[in-house]
């Protein structure tokens, strides 16, 4: 049995396994321009975190019905499950959708197929945060929030993904503002690729809870303070920052460094089916690589849903905090 976990960093278009786009593909007449799964594989090796965004896009077009949607959310959470997750809040990217005439009902209440049973079919609670395309307008993302609002009993927040250079969080303010005064949640990528300076433009321009990577605020001192001081927590991707050239290898990964310095770090899989695993893959990868110890894991476990938006419940996050403190290693 799997040490338990949340998995706070999914992005649920990045858990499209490659059978699955075929199949996909098949059942919506949509040609991909590979002659097989194999051929589609090797399509998965990335030069940047660009020349990944370049596949994930363009096979998204596979995606084009509710149905498409439930089948994408219901082979994760069978995945996740079988991994040890139990509580997931998951990423969904609408404007990508929309931009290629998939509605956002199509998609939430897609996605809500599965998610609503998850529980009772796999075990894991769930939530779902909506993310705003960085490389795409500040206008875009607050006609996405308008799109968004009839969906709001489903939507727990919003987050900031893809091309991060060049797209600073300041460019979100308003759209943040706007999400804060909706009560929803609020998350970014920062520091996977750009600089330090972004998680503190996250922190301080959009008021986020929690930062998506943040491995770079090891530049930069005063702000690994800062984080451990207000107990910021960073939702980490080991073998997404390997896949991506963040990091060269996994054993110059700066996990034990961060945990050292005593920030708040979560272990997350990111776009599993493109980086080569989903959470427990992650949580193995660590521990064999970084060389983990058993209460360093623990730690991580317990982090994961120390940082998870289970205000609500209460009663939830702290039994599946005692299922975390009562496992025991193999």
């Amino acid at each position: 049995m799997p040490l338990p976990k949340a998995e706070l960093h999914l992005h649920i278009e990045g858990t499209l396994e490659p059978e699955l786009a075929f199949a996909l593909a098949a059942r919506n007449g949509v040609a991909l321009p590979y002659a097989d799964t194999d051929e589609l594989r090797e399509a998965y090796r990335f030069e940047d975190l660009q020349s990944f965004l370049n596949l994930y896009y363009e096979l998204m077009a596979v995606l084009r019905t509710e149905r498409d949607f439930e089948d994408l959310a219901d082979a994760y959470l069978a995945r996740a499950a079988a991994q040890g997750v139990r509580h997931a809040e998951i990423f969904f990217d609408p404007q990508a959708h929309i931009a290629r005439g998939v509605g956002m009902g199509t998609v939430v209440e897609g996605l809500w197929r599965a998610l609503g049973r998850s529980e009772s079919t796999h075990g894991v609670s769930t939530q779902l945060i909506m993310c705003f395309l960085r490389d795409e307008s500040a206008e875009s993302a607050m006609e996405t929030l308008d799109a968004a609002k009839p969906y709001l009993d489903r939507i727990v927040g919003v987050g900031l993904d893809s091309a991060e250079v060049g797209h600073p969080p300041v460019k979100f303010r308003e759209v943040y503002e706007a999400a804060a005064g909706l009560g929803l949640r609020r998350v970014a990528h920062a520091g996977e690729e750009g600089p330090p300076s972004y998680i503190v433009e996250a922190l301080d321009v959009l008021g986020v809870e929690r930062v998506d990577h943040g491995l770079r605020c090891m530049e930069d001192s005063a702000l690994v303070e800062r984080l451990v001081r207000e107990r910021v927590p960073l939702t980490l991707c080991p073998l997404s920052n390997v896949r991506l050239r963040a990091v060269d290898v996994l054993a110059d990964h700066p996990l034990p460094a961060m945990l050292d310095a005593g920030l708040v770090c979560t272990v997350n899989s990111d776009d599993p089916a493109y980086f080569g695993g989903y959470a427990g893959d992650n949580f193995d990868a660590v521990r064999l690589t970084l060389g983990l110890s058993e209460e360093r894991l623990r730690e991580l476990a317990r982090n994961s849903f120390v940082a998870s938006f289970l205000e609500h419940d209460e009663e939830r996050r702290r039994r599946y905090l005692a299922e975390v403190e009562a496992y025991e290693f193999g």
